[in-house]
């Protein structure tokens, strides 16, 4: 065998090669043996030498698009998941201010997701029709507001009615930014680029770990408390990303001013081709994909891991606080910081192994199961520094999970399928983010306190894991949802 760019095979052969396109490899005859023999210095420098070029080509585009949308969309995500998440830091001292039990504790923090659920849906298939950088923008403006009023509620029921709407606000940002990668990187980057944006999720609590508890022990401005002023000055910042979203963030590669010519058109070239082997002539419809099974596999999927996720982010702080007597707020953050630091450097590692290997079950699942069986053995033990291996235990398997399972939906899903499968998964997955926090408060005032919510949020990661596990081989995910017809006209 042997491989050769089409216009040198043709010219040096005399017509006994068969047709096949650049970098293909094709049978040789014996004339292609002679041929070769006596012109093989030129095939094959030609040979290489394209090769190098083509393969520089693909290194610079990939590697400046990285650079150029990774980093912006790592910091709005970074300030979207600490306007969700500093509700498990106000509550070491709003709780008391405002009187809030357990049980009122857990259906606030899960109360956002419902708000999150309505919108998500919709809100997708808007961006995919406005396009990313104004409804991204609207997105963050929108629920900047909302967290920094926040700030100002004076009981429990407006306090429900703020997270509902901060839910309702932020509704389709996660799912439209994942949707957003799919128009840059092809199937095979996908895994590391979420990987490195989700990276926000463990860099939003081990910064915004000790800034929270900073901010609880010594900002007291105006008489205000300094749980109101938590909520708040976490709440600005992401007024001032929308503007600068509106600005900054390119639509598509098109479009993208940053990319030479060569660039723009090798990156739309792989994109297409990977869509076309997705769906054929029939790119599949938003109905379609509301509608696949593997869509609502992947939904019940998530829900299981959201629960666990957020049960480890909103009642690890108090868990660890418990533990830490006389430690101030400012302390209790810096612990928190250690397991999400471990699972930060796990995240990288399983993505890059997972996109390496093109393999996305195992790199899912067996996480997953990691996870679950330290969230299930934090309730045998009462001392800080086991506790704190468990919880980085638990974490390494959450965060290691996120790169890998929503590379998934981005091997089968395009245009406004991807939109609505995309949003669907997310949407459904994050009711786990209200049942795991109010299952969890309503269990705490029975005996083993918070640690039996615990337990069964490890339970819903075994469960995830097995229905990851389930689906087909890696091989056969990329089939797409285009209509019978079209898979029955590639198939011919």
């Amino acid at each position: 065998m042997v491989g050769v760019r089409a216009p040198v095979f043709r010219s040096n052969t005399g017509g006994c090669g068969e047709g096949f396109t650049q970098f293909s490899k094709v049978p040789a005859c014996e004339c292609d043996v002679v041929e070769l023999h006596f012109q093989r210095g030129v095939l094959i420098e030609i040979y290489f030498e394209d090769l190098v070029l083509a393969t520089n080509l693909e290194a610079v585009t990939i590697r400046k698009i990285r650079r150029r949308i990774i980093p912006l969309l790592l910091i709005l995500y970074f300030v979207a998941y600490l306007d969700r998440i500093n509700l498990g830091f106000a509550a070491l001292s709003m709780n008391a201010a405002l009187s809030i039990t357990s049980a009122q504790f857990g259906l606030l923090a899960g109360i956002f997701f419902c708000g999150y659920f309505f919108f998500e849906i919709p809100s997708n298939l808007l961006l995919h029709r406005i396009g990313a950088r104004i409804w991204i923008a609207r997105i963050l403006i929108s629920w900047g507001v909302v967290a920094t009023l926040t700030g100002a509620v004076q009981n429990v029921s407006q306090l429900y009615v703020a997270r509902f709407a901060l839910g309702l606000a932020e509704a389709g940002f996660f799912p439209g930014i994942i949707l957003y990668l799919t128009y840059w990187f092809r199937e095979r980057e996908l895994a590391r680029v979420i990987a490195m944006f989700s990276m926000a999720l463990p860099v939003a609590n081990i910064l915004g770990a000790p800034l929270s508890g900073v901010i609880l022990d010594h900002t007291h401005w105006a008489g205000i408390g300094s749980w109101r002023w938590l909520l708040i000055l976490e709440g600005l910042p992401a007024v001032i990303c929308g503007v600068v979203t509106y600005y900054l963030l390119p639509g598509r590669p098109v479009d993208a001013t940053f990319l030479t010519n060569e660039e723009r058109g090798w990156i739309s070239g792989e994109l297409a081709r990977e869509e076309y082997r997705k769906t054929g002539d029939n790119p599949g419809s938003a109905w379609r994909a509301l509608t696949h099974p593997m869509v609502w596999r992947l939904a019940i999927g998530l829900m299981g891991f959201d629960i666990a996720l957020y049960a480890m982010t909103f009642y690890m702080p108090q868990a660890l606080k418990a533990m830490s007597k006389g430690y101030s707020n400012t302390l209790v953050g810096v612990l928190v910081m250690v397991p999400h630091l471990a699972g930060l450097i796990a995240m990288a590692l399983i993505s890059r192994s997972s996109d390496r290997r093109l393999e996305r079950r195992f790199h899912i699942s067996l996480p997953a199961i990691a996870g679950g069986i330290a969230l299930i053995l934090l309730g045998t033990t009462n001392s800080l520094l086991p506790s704190l291996v468990l919880w980085s235990i638990a974490a390494m398997g959450l965060y290691s999970f996120l790169g890998p399972f929503f590379a998934l939906p981005g091997g089968f899903l395009t245009g406004f399928s991807a939109a609505s499968g995309i949003a669907l998964i997310n949407s459904v997955g994050n009711l786990g983010g209200f049942i795991g926090p109010s299952v969890i408060g309503a269990l705490a005032h029975g005996p083993g306190g918070i640690y039996r919510g615990l337990a069964l949020a490890g339970l819903t990661l075994f469960v995830s894991a097995g229905l990851v596990l389930l689906l087909p081989s890696q091989g056969t995910i990329g089939s797409g949802i285009a209509s019978p017809s079209a898979r029955g006209s590639d198939a011919a």
